[in-house]
């Protein structure tokens, strides 16, 4: 096995994968049973994807539960040609891992996680710690800063939260959030949703919809209820999504961001 050792330096391939080792101890499971054991994981960044994914040596996995991709997906991961349908627990998960084309990365193997595609291992871990949908990116920052800022919110002209105390949250590439007590959110005006998301930054959340015949998208309150250690300051607080309500700062009116996030809140979900 030939795996870098010094982390820290992103390196390039002429597919146009970025990749650098990591020193994290990484386990990955489908339900009880370890597939991956790593002490030498790459992250690996692929063109146009702005989420990092671990490929780890092929002695760190369990290459005896990996059989040729009965269906692979040929073309999919930056041009990947091989791929591997993992056997566990009686069961077979198509397409579950690949190969990346470079020659950099050829004695790796990386994996689909269950939490993000539906179809990889079930559970990750960093060190002892879970993570979830994908590798945390060394390069992104989530900051939880308690505030005094005088922080308003409106929807159609009415003002739905008030309060003095709010939690900013400053993520790299996303506008600064603001995490609100529920005492100070008119949370009598929305219903509670069965709709939840998974961050590895900050957690899983949960969701309240908009109960007012405007044109609102649903799903545009959330909050935290166990937030992951490093933003434990949100645990229980309420937040909206800039990019489609209004918000006051300071008595200065915050202009609507556009985000990733602003399609999809284009788009009004079945209930």
């Amino acid at each position: 096995m030939t795996t870098p050792t010094t982390a820290g330096s992103l390196r390039t391939t002429p597919e146009g994968l970025l990749w650098e080792p990591s020193r994290r101890w990484v386990r990955g499971r489908a339900g009880d049973l370890t597939v991956v054991d790593s002490r030498h994981p790459v992250l690996v960044w692929e063109p146009r994807l702005p989420v990092p994914t671990y490929a780890f040596p092929r002695d760190e996995v369990r290459q005896d539960l990996l059989r040729p991709a009965r269906r692979p997906r040929t073309g999919s991961h930056t041009g990947s040609r091989i791929f591997y349908d993992l056997e566990a627990d009686g069961g077979l998960l198509e397409n579950a891992a690949w190969t990346f084309p470079a020659a950099e990365l050829a004695g790796h193997i990386a994996f689909e996680w269950r939490s993000r595609t539906g179809r990889g291992l079930d559970h990750w871990y960093e060190e002892e710690e879970e993570i979830f949908i994908h590798p945390r990116d060394p390069y992104k920052r989530v900051d939880a800063l308690p505030s005094s800022r005088h922080v308003q919110v409106e929807i159609a002209g009415t003002v739905v939260a008030d309060t003095r105390r709010p939690v900013l949250i400053y993520e790299t590439g996303l506008p600064t959030r603001y995490y609100l007590p529920r005492e100070d959110v008119r949370l009598d005006l929305f219903n509670p949703s069965d709709h939840s998301t998974g961050c590895p930054y900050k957690g899983t959340a949960t969701y309240w919809s908009w109960r007012g015949e405007d044109d609102v998208p649903p799903d545009i309150l959330w909050s935290y209820p166990e937030p992951l250690p490093a933003v434990a300051a949100v645990r229980g607080l309420l937040a909206f999504y800039n990019e489609v309500v209004d918000i006051v700062v300071d008595d200065e009116r915050q202009e609507r961001p556009t985000t990733p996030f602003s399609k999809v809140l284009s788009v009004k979900r079945t209930p």
